[in-house]
């Protein structure tokens, strides 16, 4: 599904991906983890076309997308739902959904729309709710959704759990198997290891922009140095 090929990415000279390599399957989560400043955000956002690809190849659906502007990759397929949510904080929930929609025809809004709502159900209790007023875990839910809005192949989700209650954490992730489930894949930044790879089938570790371990989710688990040292896990 998306492969990167020695990608080095980053703003004006300086690096904040050097040469990384990824490979994310269709239909499996993915999680890209490591310590602040690693590279993660970064990457999702170079692959969305929001940040300069300095060197390597981005390969959706074999194809090369790198010189591709950001619109044309969400018609391909990409969706992001990026770290600070980045919501249209005076429309209301259902406004923000139809600009998740645009890219296709009106016709499609209310299926769209309630594919969303049946993986967050507290979301169609708010439709009528100006995205300011809901919680950070709300807004969370509406970030994602208005990403799969534009019915994408892919969807790179940013920092899911960050600030949320532990409740909401389950709902999202739940939400995240479910999407799974209907052949969604997943790239997933996520500050807290334990629960990406609780869900996740392969993973990525970075450093200062460099990949440090790659493999099976299970396998990270169980690598004591590993875990001990970027995991966050004993």
């Amino acid at each position: 599904m998306l492969r990167l090929e020695g990608l080095s990415c980053g703003y004006g000279l300086f690096h904040a991906v050097s040469e990384l390599e990824l490979e994310v399957p269709g239909g499996t989560i993915t999680g890209l983890i490591g310590p602040n400043g690693a590279g993660k955000s970064s990457t999702l956002m170079c692959v969305a076309g929001h940040v300069d690809l300095q060197a390597g190849r981005i390969l959706f659906d074999e194809h090369d997308i790198g010189g591709l502007p950001a619109p044309e990759r969400v018609r391909r397929g990409i969706a992001v739902a990026p770290e600070g949510r980045r919501l249209f904080k005076d429309l209301s929930v259902e406004d923000n959904l139809r600009v998740g929609g645009l890219i296709h025809k009106a016709s499609l809004f209310k299926a769209d729309r309630d594919y969303v709502l049946s993986l967050f159900p507290r979301l169609g209790e708010r439709l009528g709710s100006i995205a300011a007023t809901l919680s950070g875990g709300e807004q969370q839910m509406l970030s994602v959704g208005r990403a799969l809005m534009a019915r994408p192949k892919l969807i790179m989700i940013d920092e899911l759990s960050l600030g949320l209650m532990p409740k909401m954490v389950d709902l999202c992730y739940e939400a995240l198997l479910r999407l799974k489930q209907d052949g969604m894949t997943i790239l997933l930044v996520e500050q807290n290891t334990d629960r990406v790879l609780s869900v996740a089938d392969h993973v990525c570790v970075l450093e200062s922009g460099r990949t440090v371990w790659s493999g099976n989710a299970a396998d990270a688990r169980n690598d004591p140095e590993l875990a001990a040292a970027y995991l966050g896990l004993r």
